[in-house]
């Protein structure tokens, strides 16, 4: 997974907690100033779900929230360590070429 990946970005919106749809457009937009199409945000959910990193709850009004996993916390976890290696390898080559 990518920083920009609706997969990423979905995973670091329900580990705060369980979301619907559109409370994850609104989530993901306020933290990450992504905005997903429907057909993006449902088509991520989709594979999320077959990797089962994350699950469904009971419907309400209308509304399916969903749940982050044990496994996609751990595979959230991973995605967020590779990124810091990253940001670390940039940020100090970054200073060099400053110097």
């Amino acid at each position: 997974m990518r920083a920009n990946d609706p997969p990423f970005l979905i995973l670091t919106s329900l580990s705060s907690g369980p979301k619907h749809g559109h409370a994850l457009l609104l989530d993901i937009e306020s933290f990450a100033g992504v905005r997903l199409g429907p057909g993006t945000l449902y088509g991520a959910i989709t594979r999320l779900e077959e990797r089962r990193l994350i699950e469904p709850l009971g419907a309400v009004d209308r509304r399916r929230p969903y749940r982050i996993t044990a496994a996609g916390l751990e595979a959230l976890s991973a995605t967020l360590a590779d990124l810091r290696k990253l940001v670390d390898a940039g940020t100090s080559r970054l200073r060099a070429a400053s110097a």
